[in-house]
């Protein structure tokens, strides 16, 4: 699934998915650089992105893969 990663004026990191019209802040991050682990966006939904390197320049669109949502 296409998500574009981009961080808002506030500085906190969100997510973007244009085929669910859908902007949620990322809450919580596997790794610390985010690229290559899993992220967590406020509504719960889950993405596993794709390895990148940490100085990756935002906003970017990247084909993450949906996991199942936390219980």
């Amino acid at each position: 699934m296409k998500v574009m990663i981009r961080k808002a004026a506030s500085g906190e990191l969100t997510a973007y998915i244009a085929k669910k019209d859908l902007e949620e802040p990322i809450v919580g991050m596997e790794k610390p650089t985010m690229w290559g682990g899993v992220v967590t966006l406020a509504n719960g939904w889950r993405f596993a992105l794709p390895e990148m390197a940490a100085d990756t320049r935002l906003p970017l669109t990247v084909e993450a893969r949906k996991l199942g949502e936390e219980a």
